[in-house]
């Protein structure tokens, strides 16, 4: 089976975000995992000219919590987008099912209200070794994607913006 690599992409296509705000709320579970998400994210958006003082981190103790702490962070930090990164491997019991549906279930509900992206970056593997080869491996890293979305999200919001 092939895994796009997560990391790729068209720089041509990415608009300015030299102003551009963005929270990141990570999970300190599977920290290995979700600490390379973290450094892959920050440095894509540094890479694209987003201010080191414009990204706002924020850490939570599993991937459950990234709900709550993304809906805070949209309400105290004034932010763009809030990115939402976390790491649940599956184990031998049904938790991670729970897991992976409440987060996904949690993040739809937030972007459902509209008022700014929050984007999904949470990792669903089998084991470790998944996650690490999509935290920086061989399939590039999930949160250099998550910033990505971000950044095209926010540029997308504006574009409404002016419709209005």
């Amino acid at each position: 089976m092939s895994t796009k690599n997560l990391s790729e992409y068209n720089p041509d296509t990415l608009p300015d975000a030299s102003d551009m705000k963005i929270g990141i709320v990570v999970s300190e579970w599977n920290y290995d995992v979700t600490v390379k998400l973290l450094e892959g994210a920050r440095e894509f958006l540094l890479r694209n000219n987003v201010a080191p003082e414009n990204i706002h981190v924020a850490w939570v103790p599993g991937s459950f919590e990234l709900i709550y702490g993304a809906a805070r962070m949209e309400g105290s930090e004034p932010v763009d987008a809030v990115i939402a990164l976390g790491s649940v491997i599956r184990g031998e019991t049904p938790h991670f099912d729970y897991v992976c549906s409440g987060v996904t279930q949690g993040i739809a509900q937030l972007n459902a209200k509209g008022s700014i992206p929050f984007i999904f970056g949470l990792l669903t593997t089998d084991d470790m070794q998944q996650a690490l080869n999509r935290a920086g491996g061989i399939h590039g890293n999930k949160g250099v994607e998550a910033a990505k979305t971000a950044i095209q999200m926010i540029y997308f919001d504006r574009q409404l913006d002016y419709l209005d």
